[in-house]
């Protein structure tokens, strides 16, 4: 049976993959970026859905029920940071595990922790290291460790590679 192209709504794009190991949402206005994600993951059996921007990624959010998301930090009509901001301000969303996956600087880190960001994956990243991320997410989100950041002495890694403050899921320091 061929794929389709046919996409709903503004590139959102959405495939069940049978014997999935869970539901991530992919945001981000780069469609390359979108795809190597999606591919990436659903090579690993996750069920992807894809959004262009922050605005797509809350009208779509309710409907798709993500077990993960990934927010890339710049883009049109809602950026990720304050698109993770009202993930977590809206009670049926709050708990949802949020990575940034972009190229982010130091303030974008913090304001990322401060908004309620689980992890950070800088780009470019190796493939292997957004698979671990996603399923370290996906853990956490099915043992009921949501927004439990800091709770294994731990905050979320951000870019710089420090405990705290370094790559997700990254075993490179």
């Amino acid at each position: 049976m061929g794929k389709t192209r046919t996409q709903p709504r503004r590139g959102t794009y959405s495939r069940v993959v049978s014997g999935v190991s869970g539901r991530v949402l992919v945001v981000d206005d780069n469609r390359v970026i979108r795809q190597l994600i999606r591919v990436n993951l659903e090579l690993e059996g996750f069920e992807v859905v894809t959004a262009a921007d922050g605005a797509e990624c809350l009208d779509v959010v309710h409907r798709v029920r993500p077990d993960v998301i990934t927010l890339d930090v710049v883009m049109p009509r809602l950026d990720g940071l304050r698109t993770a901001a009202r993930l977590r301000a809206d009670p049926r969303t709050r708990k949802v595990p949020v990575a940034i996956i972009s190229a982010c600087t130091q303030y974008e880190v913090e304001s990322g922790i401060a908004a309620g960001v689980d992890a950070f994956l800088a780009k470019p990243f190796e493939p292997a290291e957004l698979v671990r991320l996603v399923r370290r997410l996906m853990h956490r989100e099915r043992n009921g460790e949501h927004g439990e950041r800091g709770e294994h002495g731990e905050g979320p890694p951000s870019v710089d590679g420090r405990q705290g403050a370094g790559r997700a899921g990254s075993a490179r320091g």
